[in-house]
């Protein structure tokens, strides 16, 4: 097997892993999920969702997402950011490309490469990414 084919194999591991985190999530209209790896190693996960202490409800009455709501990739950023563990030269995990607000948080959090499922409706956060020399690249399994 070669080098390619074995992180192919270890992309679409970590993706359905990040799909699992997803499922943790309790918004109605979109539940996404993000895994931080490093070296061989899960150093983050998160999902999107509203901050500690607030009620889990993500949408108001209309089903629009609350303004407050945290995306996955700003969740599993800030939790690495709680631990000894360094962003710097990892790979981040999404079953969502990133918004443009998220994508400045991952370059600003060093994270070299980026792998996804599915592309959100803007990509100017990919385009932002690329234009910056991270790695980003989109897997459907």
């Amino acid at each position: 097997m070669s080098t390619n084919e074995k992180q192919l194999r270890y992309d679409r591991v970590y993706l359905k892993m990040a799909e699992t985190w997803a499922s943790l999530s309790h918004c109605n209209r979109k539940q996404v999920g993000a895994l931080i790896v490093k070296d061989g190693m899960i150093i983050s996960d998160g999902y999107n969702g509203t901050p500690s202490g607030f009620d889990n409800c993500c949408e108001d009455d209309e089903g629009n997402t609350h303004w407050y709501v945290l995306h996955a990739e700003a969740n599993a950023i800030l939790k690495v950011s709680k631990s000894t563990n360094s962003a710097l030269g990892a790979t981040l995990y999404l079953t969502l490309s990133p918004c443009k607000e998220c994508a400045k948080l991952i370059l600003q959090a060093g994270i070299t490469r980026v792998v996804f499922k599915n592309v959100y409706k803007d990509d100017s956060g990919i385009n932002f990414l690329r234009e910056a020399g991270v790695d980003v690249q989109v897997i459907e399994n």
